[in-house]
C-alpha cells in the first residue's frame, strides 16, 4: 500500500471516530435505574492520598497548588517535582525540556488530556509552550500509573507528565461561566488571558479559551571576563522578543454517567529571537524561530456493564518550524531551514472487571507520523507505529499489584535513500505496593520497568550526521520505596512522607561522535548509564485556627549518574564513572504557604548542586550550583457574583544570574503582577 493511500484510509478512519459519538448520543436511551462505577474510571481519592498509596512514585500538583507555587509557565512548576532535571535555555522563550532521574528528555513522554504529544523530529517536547491558565492538574508518573484502562502510549515511556486542562463546571441556574486574568512584570511581560464556558443543554457543553504573551527580555546580567575575580561588565541580554498565541476550544459531550465524549481543538504559534550563549566581547545575536502547532483530538468512553468499558481516541497533529540564522557563513549568506510534520493516531481499549478487586485490560495504539524540510536531498521519512498492551491489576486493603506487557512494531520508509528498518520488540512492567499495618496508612511499594527509545528522525537522517543503524536505546528501572500519610488531630489535619531508591541502567545510548576527525560527527549506540538515586519527599498540613492555615512541603534528590561506556580506549576513558553532563549530585524544592480570609503568602525556593558541563568532570567543565527564592502575596475579593483576586510575585529574590545551562544566564531579580476576574 502506497503512502498516500496509507494516509487517505488513516484519514476516512479518524473521521468515523470523530462521527461515531455523535450517532451514539442520537441513538442512546439512558436507563435511569442503574449507575455503574469502576475505579480505573472515576477515581475520588485525594491527591496526595494517591500519591502515598500509588506502586510507583506519583507526583500531583492540583490547581490550588499550582497557584501557590505562582508560577507562569508548565515548566516552571515541573522543577518542584522529585528527581526532575529541567534543561532551561534562559528567559522566557528559552526551550525548556524535562528529563526523569537522569534518562533523558526523549524518554519522557507527555500527555495532552489523556493523549501524548509528540515530535518525531527530536523527540522531545518543549514544555516551555504551555502555561498553566487554562491547567486542572499537573501528574508526574514514575515508570507508569496505576491506571490500567489508558492509551498503549502511556506504557511506552520511562515517565509520564501530563496536564491535564480544565473540564467546564456549572452552578445550580447557571449556565455561562466567564473568566480574564492580565499579567504584566518586569521585561516587558505582558500576558492577557479569557476563558469562557457556556452549557449548552443538559448533556452539552462547550469551552474555548485563549492568551497572548509577549515579552523583550532584555534583563540584565554580569558577564565574567574569565574566573570569577577576574574582570566583569554589566550587560543586557540581547535578541530575546518573543511572543506567544495559544487558542483552544473543546466540546464536551456527557450523554450518562456511563457515556461520555470530548473533543477538542488546539492552536499555538511563537515567535522567538534566539540569544546567543554569553560570551567575550561580543554580544551579536540575530537567529529566529518559528514555531506552528494545530491539533484536533477527540476521547470517546462508554460503560456497557459493571464489567466491560470501551474507549478510543484519535488525533490529527500537524506542526511547522522555520529556523533562520542571516549570518551563516555559506555561498547563501543565511541559512533558512523550514520543516513539517503530521501525524495520524488511533487509539482503541477495553476494561474487563473479573472481579471487584481483579481486572484487565486491552489497549492498542496505531499512528503515522510524516517529516517533510527544504532541505537538499532530504530522506523525507514515515514512521508507521503499532503498540499494543496487556495489563492487570489486582487490589485489596492491603496490596495492590499491577503488571503489563507492551508489544511495540515499527516501520519506516523513506521516499530518498535507505531507512532505518523495522523494529519488533517485547517490553514488560511489575509493580507492587504493600501495606503492612492495618490501622496505618504505610506502604511499602516496588515496580521494575523495562524500555526502551526510538532514534528520532534527527538521529537517523540529519545530513552527515544521521545514521540509518542506529538501535534503540534501552533502560532498566528498579524502584523501592516506603510511604506514609495521616489524618494527626485538627491542629495537624495531614501530613505525609515519601522515600524512594532507585536503580536505572542505560544501553546502548545514542550520543554524537566523530568519525574521520574532529569536524565530522556521526550518530551511534556507544554509550552506558547507571544511575543510583534517592528521592524524598514531605507535606505537612497545620490549622492552628480554624481562619489560619499553614501549608510546608518540600522535596530532595540525590543521585550518581555515571558514565560507564569504556574504561580502556581514548576518548570514552576520559569520562568513566564520571557524572553525566547536567545532572547534579543533590537538588530540591520546598514551599510555605500562610491562609487567611484577608492575604495568602507564599514562600518558594529551588537549589540545585555543581554540575558539569561536559561528560569529562574537571573544574573547566563546573557550574556552580544555585538557588532561587521567591515571594508572592495574593487577596481574593468577591463582589456579587463577581470573583477578583491580585497577586504580587518577588521573583529570584537574591538577584542571582544564575547558569542552568552554561553561558545561558537566567534572569534575575523580577516582579509579576496578575489580575484575574470570574464571573
Amino acid at each position: 500500500m502506497s503512502r498516500n493511500l496509507k494516509l487517505k484510509f488513516f484519514s476516512a478512519t479518524l473521521c468515523c471516530i470523530f462521527y461515531i459519538p455523535l450517532l451514539s448520543a442520537q441513538q442512546q436511551k439512558v436507563d435511569t435505574t442503574h449507575t455503574y462505577s469502576i475505579p480505573e474510571v472515576v477515581v475520588s481519592d485525594l491527591y496526595q492520598t494517591r500519591e502515598t498509596r500509588s506502586t510507583a512514585p506519583t507526583q500531583i500538583f492540583s490547581k490550588e497548588e499550582l497557584k501557590n507555587l505562582h508560577v507562569l509557565q508548565v515548566s516552571d512548576a515541573v522543577k518542584h517535582f522529585a528527581g526532575v532535571t529541567v534543561k532551561d535555555y534562559g528567559g522566557i522563550g528559552g526551550l525548556k525540556t524535562v528529563s526523569l532521574r537522569s534518562l533523558g528528555a526523549q524518554h519522557t513522554a507527555v500527555g495532552y488530556d489523556g493523549i501524548t504529544l509528540t515530535d518525531c523530529q527530536t523527540g522531545q517536547i518543549d514544555i516551555g509552550r504551555f502555561s498553566l491558565d487554562n491547567v486542572d492538574r499537573l501528574s508526574l508518573n514514575n515508570g507508569q500509573s496505576d491506571n490500567i484502562f489508558q492509551p498503549a502510549r502511556f506504557f511506552a515511556s520511562a515517565g509520564l507528565l501530563n496536564i491535564q486542562t480544565l473540564t467546564p463546571r456549572f452552578k445550580e441556574n447557571k449556565k455561562t461561566n466567564v473568566s480574564g486574568s492580565f499579567k504584566t512584570g518586569s521585561w516587558g511581560l505582558v500576558n492577557p488571558s479569557l476563558m469562557i464556558e457556556q452549557q449548552l443543554s443538559k448533556k452539552w457543553a462547550l469551552s474555548a479559551n485563549g492568551e497572548w504573551m509577549s515579552a523583550d527580555g532584555h534583563y540584565p546580567f554580569t558577564l565574567y571576563y574569565g574566573d570569577k575575580d577576574d574582570m566583569t561588565s554589566r550587560e543586557k541580554r540581547k535578541n530575546t522578543q518573543v511572543e506567544n498565541l495559544r487558542a483552544e476550544a473543546g466540546l464536551f459531550g456527557n450523554f450518562s454517567d456511563t457515556e461520555q465524549w470530548r473533543v477538542k481543538a488546539y492552536y499555538y504559534q511563537s515567535s522567538r529571537e534566539l540569544p546567543n550563549a554569553t560570551s567575550f566581547y561580543y554580544d551579536y545575536a540575530a537567529q529566529h524561530l518559528w514555531d506552528k502547532n494545530a491539533f484536533v483530538q477527540s476521547q470517546y468512553k462508554k460503560e456497557f456493564n459493571r464489567q466491560w468499558v470501551f474507549q478510543t481516541s484519535a488525533k490529527w497533529n500537524w506542526s511547522y518550524q522555520r529556523y533562520l540564522d542571516p549570518t551563516y557563513n555559506n555561498s547563501d549568506g543565511k541559512q533558512d531551514n523550514s520543516y513539517y510534520q503530521q501525524e495520524y493516531y488511533l487509539s482503541a481499549s477495553v476494561l474487563y472487571r473479573v472481579l471487584n478487586n481483579l481486572s484487565f485490560s486491552l489497549s492498542t495504539d496505531g499512528s503515522i507520523h510524516t517529516l517533510n524540510a527544504n532541505l537538499n536531498e532530504f530522506a523525507y521519512p514515515t514512521r508507521y507505529s503499532w503498540l499494543t498492551v496487556v495489563a492487570g491489576k489486582y487490589v485489596n486493603n492491603w496490596l495492590t499489584l499491577s503488571a503489563s506487557a507492551l508489544a511495540t512494531v515499527i516501520n519506516e520508509e523513506t521516499e530518498h535513500g535507505s531507512n532505518a528498518g523495522n523494529h519488533r520488540k517485547l517490553t514488560p512492567y511489575v509493580s507492587a505496593s504493600f501495606k503492612p499495618f492495618g490501622n496505618e496508612d504505610f506502604h511499602i511499594r516496588f515496580f521494575y520497568k523495562d524500555i526502551f527509545r526510538l532514534p528520532n528522525f534527527n538521529d537517523l537522517y540529519y545530513g552527515k550526521i544521521g545514521n540509518i543503524d542506529l538501535r534503540p536505546e534501552n533502560t532498566k528501572q528498579y524502584n523501592i520505596g516506603i510511604t506514609y500519610s495521616k489524618a494527626v488531630c485538627e491542629f495537624l489535619p495531614y501530613v505525609s512522607a515519601t522515600v524512594d531508591g532507585y536503580y536505572n541502567k542505560v544501553s546502548d545510548k545514542i550520543i554524537a561522535t566523530p568519525t574521520k576527525d574532529i569536524f565530522v560527527w556521526s550518530m551511534t549506540n556507544l554509550g552506558k548509564v547507571e544511575i543510583k538515586g534517592i528521592d524524598a519527599t514531605a507535606s505537612i498540613t497545620l490549622q492552628p485556627m480554624e481562619k489560619l492555615r499553614i501549608n510546608l512541603s518540600g522535596n530532595y534528590t540525590y543521585q550518581r549518574a555515571l558514565d560507564i561506556t569504556d574504561p580502556v580506549n581514548e576518548p570514552q576513558k576520559r569520562t568513566y564513572k564520571h557524572q553525566i553532563a547536567y545532572t547534579p549530585r543533590v537538588s530540591g524544592s520546598g514551599q510555605a504557604g500562610i491562609e487567611t480570609p484577608w492575604i495568602h503568602l507564599s514562600y518558594v525556593f529551588l537549589f540545585s548542586g555543581k554540575r558539569y558541563t561536559q561528560g569529562e568532570n574537571i573544574s573547566a567543565n563546573r557550574l556552580d550550583g544555585y538557588s532561587d527564592h521567591s515571594l508572592s502575596a495574593s487577596r481574593d475579593f468577591k463582589i456579587r457574583n463577581i470573583k477578583t483576586s491580585l497577586s504580587v510575585e518577588v521573583l529570584n529574590l537574591l538577584d542571582k544570574n544564575y547558569e542552568i545551562i552554561k553561558n545561558f544566564p537566567m534572569p534575575g531579580r523580577s516582579v509579576r503582577a496578575t489580575l484575574k476576574v470570574t464571573y
